[in-house]
C-alpha cells in the first residue's frame, strides 16, 4: 500500500500564495494530522505483506487555553516492520493525550518516568523510556520482570534486535513505540539545520531531534546535542550482576544496564533530564526542551529521549494504566491543506527532473552556481521537510537530494538565490 500522509520536519509559516495559518502555538500546530484518511501498520517486508486499515498518525487536535488534546491510534503512516524475534504487532490504541500549554519546572521532587509511555511523538506514536522492564534488584541473584529495580536493563541493548528499520516495535498490548530516535518521522541526518519538534513529553515540554544551536541564546553553528551521561569505567556493580556474568546468553558488559551511565555535569550539552533551556526556531523567546541523543554515526545514545526524571510537572491523565483516556474538548485545530502556488521566473536557470521522482531522490540542474543556493522541500501544509544551502561554486550543474523518509504525495521545491525564488511542484510516488 502506498503511504499517503506526510511526516514532518518543521513547521514554518511561508508567504507563498494560497497558504495561511492563524494558530501559532507549536503545542497545537506541531502534530502530523491525518487529513486524507491515511492508514497505518503497512508492512511491505512482512511475510505475508500487510496493508493496514488502522487510521494512522494523529486523528484530531483540540485545544483550550490550558491544554491540547491529541487523539490518535498510535500507529504511523510510514512503513513499519518486520520485527525479528518479536511476535507482537501494532493495533489501534485509541488514545487521547493531554498536553499542557503552560509547562513549568517541577521545583519539588522530580517525577521519574515509569515503564511504558513517557510522551508522544508528533505522529501520535508512543515514546517509551530507556528500560526494557527487566531488572536486577539489591541482593538478587537473577533477573526479574516486570517492574523496576536497582539495575534496569537497557532497552536499546536488549530489544534492538526486534526493532524495525524505523527503530520501533510493538509491545504485548499492540502499542507501537520507540525507545530511541524515531528515524522515520523526520530527517535525522539534517545536521546543518536546527532539528524540528518531533514530540512532546508528558510534562508538556517539546522534544527535538538531535541538532540544535551551539549556544542556548539561539546563536552559533548547528551542532549535535550531546548527552551528559557518561559510561562508567567501573568493573563491578554494587548489589548487581557481575560485568562478565551471563543471563540467557547475554553478557552484562558496561552499558547493559541504564545505571551503567552516570550523569556528569558538563560532559555534554544537556542536563540530567536530557534537555536545556534554549532558544529554538519555534520558541524564539526560549523554552526548556528535550533532545533525542545520538552519537556521531547516528546511533542512539543513552538516555535516548528523557533522563532519569522529567524536568517539568506531569499532569494527570497521561501516565498509568488509564493513560490516554482523556476527553478531547475545546476548539478543533484543522491544518491548512491548501496547496502552495508554483512560482516560475522568466529565464529560469533550474531544471527539476524526473517528475515524478525516482527512488526518493530529487534531482535538478542549474546553469549558474555563482551564488549561494537555498533549497527547501515543502509539503502541502507548508511545512519545510528539507532545508539545504549550497555555497557558491561548491555545487555542480547536476545536484541530487536524497529523501528516503518522504511518503507519496505532492511537494514543492523552493530554490532561492540572490533574493530570487522559484517554486516547482514535484510528485513522490512511493511503492
Amino acid at each position: 500500500m502506498k503511504r499517503k500522509i506526510l511526516p514532518f520536519l518543521a513547521l514554518n509559516f511561508l508567504a507563498f500564495t494560497g497558504f495561511s495559518q492563524t494558530v501559532t502555538d507549536p503545542a497545537i500546530t506541531s502534530w502530523v494530522v491525518n487529513t486524507d484518511g491515511a492508514t497505518g501498520y503497512n508492512c511491505s517486508g512482512c511475510t505475508p505483506a500487510h496493508n493496514g486499515t488502522i487510521t494512522a498518525n494523529v486523528k484530531t487536535v483540540y485545544y483550550t487555553s490550558a491544554n491540547v488534546f491529541v487523539t490518535c491510534s498510535g500507529v504511523p503512516s510510514y512503513n513499519v516492520g518486520p520485527w525479528p524475534s518479536n511476535p507482537n504487532v501494532p493495533s489501534d490504541q485509541n488514545k487521547c493525550w493531554k498536553i499542557t500549554r503552560t509547562p513549568a519546572e517541577n521545583t519539588g521532587t522530580k517525577t521519574s518516568p515509569g515503564l511504558g509511555m513517557i510522551g508522544v511523538w508528533s505522529n501520535g506514536v508512543g515514546i517509551y523510556n530507556p528500560k526494557d522492564g527487566y531488572y536486577w534488584d539489591n541482593n538478587s541473584s537473577s533477573m526479574k520482570s516486570p517492574g523496576t529495580g536497582t539495575w534496569n536493563r537497557n532497552a536499546f541493548v536488549y530489544e534492538a534486535v526486534s526493532f524495525d528499520a524505523c527503530l520501533g516495535h510493538a509491545d504485548q498490548s499492540g502499542s507501537y513505540h520507540n525507545h530511541v530516535n524515531p528515524k522515520c518521522l523526520y530527517d535525522p541526518t539534517a545536521s546543518s539545520v536546527h532539528s524540528p519538534i518531533i514530540g512532546y513529553a508528558f510534562d508538556g515540554f517539546p522534544i527535538y531531534g538531535a541538532f540544535g544551536y551551539t549556544n542556548t541564546n539561539g546563536t552559533g553553528a548547528i551542532k549535535r546535542m550531546r548527552s551528559s551521561y557518561k559510561l562508567t569505567t567501573a568493573t563491578t556493580r554494587t548489589n548487581g550482576p557481575n560485568m562478565t556474568s551471563t543471563y540467557s546468553g547475554s553478557v552484562y558488559a558496561a552499558g547493559s544496564f541504564c545505571e551503567d551511565y552516570v550523569y556528569t555535569n558538563g560532559y555534554g550539552d544537556l542536563d540530567a533530564y536530557n534537555g536545556r533551556f534554549c532558544v529554538t526556531p519555534e520558541y524564539p523567546n526560549g523554552i526548556y526542551a528535550y533532545f533525542v541523543t545520538t552519537d556521531n554515526s547516528g546511533t542512539p545514545e543513552y538516555p535516548f529521549v528523557i533522563g532519569t526524571s522529567y524536568y517539568g510537572t506531569v499532569q494527570s491523565g497521561n501516565t498509568g494504566p488509564s493513560g490516554g483516556a482523556n476527553t478531547a474538548t475545546g476548539t478543533q485545530y484543522i491544518p491548512s491543506t491548501t496547496g502552495l502556488a508554483e512560482v516560475i521566473n522568466p529565464n529560469s536557470k533550474i531544471t527539476l527532473y524526473p517528475n515524478p521522482v525516482v527512488d526518493n531522490v530529487i534531482q535538478f540542474q542549474t546553469l549558474d552556481n555563482s551564488a549561494d543556493l537555498n533549497v527547501q522541500v515543502i509539503d502541502y501544509q507548508g511545512r519545510v521537510l528539507i532545508n539545504r544551502t549550497f555555497a557558491a561554486a561548491t555545487y555542480n550543474s547536476s545536484v541530487s537530494i536524497s529523501a528516503p523518509y518522504l511518503n507519496s504525495g505532492i511537494y514543492w521545491v523552493s530554490f532561492e538565490s540572490n533574493g530570487v525564488r522559484e517554486v516547482k511542484k514535484v510528485v513522490f510516488d512511493v511503492e
